[in-house]
């Protein structure tokens, strides 16, 4: 019969200094590397932020408005970063086909506007460089998502601009998949980046 090994796994600083894989520690648990620990403590590393105050997401926002913003370590560029988020895996991608059921007879856009540049369905208003604004005005509420890559951290903001009250309830409905999607979304950032390293 095979034995099970158990995996002591601790807060680590650093993804790159790996220990050795298989090695034991006391009382017979298998030291986690410090990729191994780092991915498990991904979920743990994202944490709500400030938005930084040199953001051009700031330039939408009025009193009365949603802002939220949330943040990894990651030293992934802003682009790249954006791709990801909206690289929806298959429980979110489920999440957005139920959204278009529902708000299909409402006739709210499922698939934004056409652009030039779009990160999945959504245009892209601004690309510094460090900084990608994507999102559009729709008839029951604007929003954009900011993507800031600065100082070692990937930043994910929304803002909200809702037009009626149809626009508030439709925010308050969303607001609890929306913290799990962009969560996961910054999670997936942090993974992908060590993979890749």
């Amino acid at each position: 019969m095979a034995s099970k090994v158990k995996v002591a796994c601790a807060p680590v600083p650093r993804p790159d200094a790996l220990s050795l894989p298989g090695a034991m520690g006391e009382n017979g648990f298998r030291i986690a590397t410090n990729k191994e620990a780092y991915l498990m403590n991904a979920q743990a590393s994202v944490s709500t932020a400030d938005l930084p105050q040199d953001s051009l997401l700031h330039r939408h926002v009025a009193d009365g408005d949603f802002l939220d913003c949330y943040r990894v370590r990651s030293s992934m560029k802003a682009r790249p970063a954006a791709e990801i988020i909206v690289a929806f895996p298959g429980w979110a991608q489920l999440l957005l086909r139920l959204r278009r059921l529902v708000t299909a007879p409402f006739g709210l856009s499922n698939d934004g506007p056409i652009a030039s540049d779009k990160l999945g369905i959504f245009p892209v208003e601004t690309d510094t460089g460090d900084e990608v604004v994507a999102g559009f005005n729709d008839k029951h509420l604007n929003f954009r998502v900011s993507v800031l890559a600065r100082d070692g951290f990937v930043h994910c903001a929304t803002w909200v601009h809702p037009h009626n009250i149809g626009g508030r309830i439709y925010l308050a409905t969303i607001l609890p998949f929306h913290i799990l999607i962009v969560r996961d979304s910054l999670r997936r950032v942090v993974k992908s980046e060590l993979v890749a390293g």
